[in-house]
């Protein structure tokens, strides 16, 4: 697309706070188009026809305004790693948040550890607040059911568990044997066609993900498909990647869960100055009207310098280009 600086991309690394979804830096690249700034960020396990939609996701932002607003703010949780339970006590203390999404199943003998995590994280919420888990499809059914059961005692009662188990069937399975709200994410996000994924049997949730769906309007079309209540969540993007996931939020006529977009407080540092930087203040985060523009200066910092790795990621590019049609 001749409106896009492709050429011009910048490949960025960022460290992490602590190890999230098995990495300690997270990279990508930022394209700047006619609307600003888009950011491609697949993870490394995905391959390229898979990391399409981010390309899409990108190529939307950096093209088009985002869709109408109907709110101006977004409710967001708290993202707890799987750390101890210390720390975790920590983190949601911190984060002004009132609901906490809890990383868990992180090994195969960690239920103990989840568990104390858990009631660390109430206890820093107090009884009011709100416990969600994300075992990330870890669990087969009967490790989920005893798992969740644990679980939802450890809170004093889960909000929801966010895919328990990989496929739907088995996300059926749990949601008869629990009385815990299953949430469906991978299942939607990471199926065939993620317009025509049938989860109203196998979940009470929608995890919708713009950046892996595609952008904003056809995650737009993904929710409406899904027909379940929705929360949006991140794909551990910078500032600028977070913006389209805002607006997915704000475009979304009902909004009834906090949503997973205060994940900048996993990362030691953001790509754009800090009086626009995405972190939440007070539990919420404001709609921009635009992406954030990368800071020069923070750019330069977090430049991607290892010449492999940058090489690696712009023939990733070229190669999703390519695979995209673009």
């Amino acid at each position: 697309m001749a409106d896009l600086d492709f050429a011009g991309a910048l490949v960025y690394a960022i460290p992490l706070r602590t190890r999230f979804r098995g990495i300690t830096v997270r990279e990508g690249v930022l394209i700047e188009g006619p609307a600003g700034w888009g950011e491609f960020c697949p993870f490394a396990d995905y391959d390229d026809a898979e990391s399409v939609p981010w390309l899409l996701a990108a190529v939307e932002q950096a093209t088009r305004p985002p869709p109408a607003p109907v709110r101006s703010r977004i409710p967001v949780n708290c993202t707890v790693p799987a750390v101890g339970p210390v720390r975790a006590h920590e983190l949601v203390a911190a984060s002004g948040c009132t609901t906490a999404k809890v990383k868990v199943a992180d090994h195969a003998d960690s239920l103990a550890d989840d568990v104390a995590r858990v009631e660390a994280v109430r206890a820093a919420l107090g009884p009011a607040g709100r416990v969600r888990v994300d075992a990330n499809a870890a669990w087969d059914v009967a490790t989920a059911v005893r798992s969740l059961r644990l679980l939802d005692g450890a809170a004093g009662g889960l909000e929801y568990a966010e895919q328990p188990c990989r496929t739907l069937d088995e996300l059926a399975a749990v949601r008869r044997a629990v009385e815990v709200p299953i949430a469906a994410d991978e299942s939607i996000r990471r199926a065939d066609d993620p317009l025509k994924v049938a989860v109203a049997g196998a979940a009470d949730v929608a995890v919708i993900k713009g950046t892996p769906l595609g952008g904003v309007r056809r995650a737009l079309r993904v929710a409406e498909a899904a027909g379940l209540p929705c929360v949006v969540s991140s794909a551990l993007e910078t500032s600028v990647g977070l913006a389209g996931q805002l607006a997915l939020a704000a475009a979304l006529p009902e909004l009834p869960y906090a949503c997973g977009l205060g994940t900048l407080s996993l990362f030691t540092g953001d790509l754009v100055d800090e009086d626009v930087s995405l972190r939440p203040v007070g539990g919420s985060l404001p709609v921009p009207a635009a992406p954030p523009a990368p800071d020069p200066a923070k750019a330069a910092e977090y430049r991607l310098t290892d010449a492999g790795r940058e090489a690696w990621w712009r023939d990733r590019l070229a190669r999703v280009r390519a695979a995209a049609a673009l």
